[in-house]
């Protein structure tokens, strides 16, 4: 794999593991075969990051308000795997799991943690995705025009 395709793979499974419900990701965890000893290089704080948006998505930016995150990162312990774990809301345990698959996903273990863990998880959130969808479909006013025949 070229540098970019395992920045963009990396990317996505940081957003799957930033947005996976807490109970979700630690019952997924538990599942894990072996869960390797790691060191703090920052164990999990609670803070806060501003939000910023565009009007109509393409406008000026503009501070849009606080968002509380916790943050953390760990190295396997015996080698130089980083794992970084940042999730919305206080709960440390989630960005500890966060961090800790991060870091399983680069090693040789990839394979199994995604089968595992990540495979299950975005199955989830594709199935949520396709409720949400349907349920704005049902909602949807399709409306037409006739020709008057005066023209």
């Amino acid at each position: 794999m070229t540098q970019a395709e395992n920045t963009e793979a990396r990317r996505n499974w940081l957003g799957l593991l930033a947005t996976a419900p807490g109970d979700s990701l630690a019952a997924l965890c538990d599942r894990l075969a072996n869960r390797p000893d790691f060191d703090w290089l920052r164990p999990p704080e609670i803070g806060s990051v501003m939000v910023r948006g565009r009007t109509g998505g393409t406008g000026a930016p503009f501070n849009l308000g606080e968002m509380t995150v916790t943050r953390c990162a760990l190295q396997l312990r015996g080698s130089d795997v980083v794992g970084h774990g940042y999730v919305q809301g206080r709960d440390k345990a989630r960005a500890e799991r966060a961090a800790l698959i991060d870091a399983l996903m680069q090693t040789d273990a990839a394979q199994a943690v995604r089968a595992t863990v990540l495979d299950p998880l975005a199955a989830a959130r594709d199935q949520a995705r396709g409720a949400r969808a349907s349920r704005a479909a049902a909602t949807r006013v399709e409306f037409f025009t006739m020709a008057r025949g005066e023209d």
